[in-house]
């Protein structure tokens, strides 16, 4: 071999082709395979039971239907102004002794789903109305909370009140 052959095979070095930059794309690569799966198999062990998004959305259609609907006083403009008499018509009639009727009304009694229901209105001092089942210990329960005015129909002065729809 003569001299200048072996000073360009030197100057040559290593001929596969791999440089730094490829090593990097194989590892990054590699880790976002790797991420995605972890993501994906981590959603296969959500519980499929699990529907507490499901019963928040039907506890927020009940109480709007209760509260545009059924005790409203009628004002378009303020749809939170809820009439103290159909207030108290609705809790001691539909919701106490027609419990089963005024759920089905709400469609909460269908063919695959049945949802019980507790309503609760209150002020800042004391629990002004309660109906509804009793609350079970150990369950899903959606929630709902809305700011009312109650509007005393001879009086005409309202009061503020919380109406929180509970449904399981």
């Amino acid at each position: 071999m003569t001299r200048p052959n072996l000073l360009k095979r030197k100057l040559r070095g290593n001929d596969e082709g791999q440089v730094t930059i490829d090593y990097l794309m194989g590892i990054t690569i590699f880790i976002v395979a790797l991420f995605f799966i972890f993501q994906y198999s981590a959603g296969l062990f959500t519980p499929f039971q699990s529907n507490s998004d499901e019963v928040t959305l039907v506890a927020d259609r009940v109480a709007t239907s209760i509260t545009e609907k059924e005790i409203s006083a009628g004002d378009i403009r303020t749809p939170n102004l809820i009439d103290g008499n159909k207030t108290n018509d609705y809790f001691d009639n539909k919701l106490s002794s027609g419990y089963y009727t005024e759920i089905e009304d709400l469609g909460l009694r269908g063919e695959y789903h049945r949802y019980d229901l507790n309503v609760t209105l209150e002020n800042s001092t004391q629990m002004l109305k309660m109906a509804g089942e009793p609350l079970p210990l150990s369950n899903n329960i959606g929630q709902t909370k809305r700011v009312v005015l109650i509007e005393d129909t001879v009086t005409g002065e309202t009061e503020t009140a919380i109406l929180s729809v509970r449904v399981w």
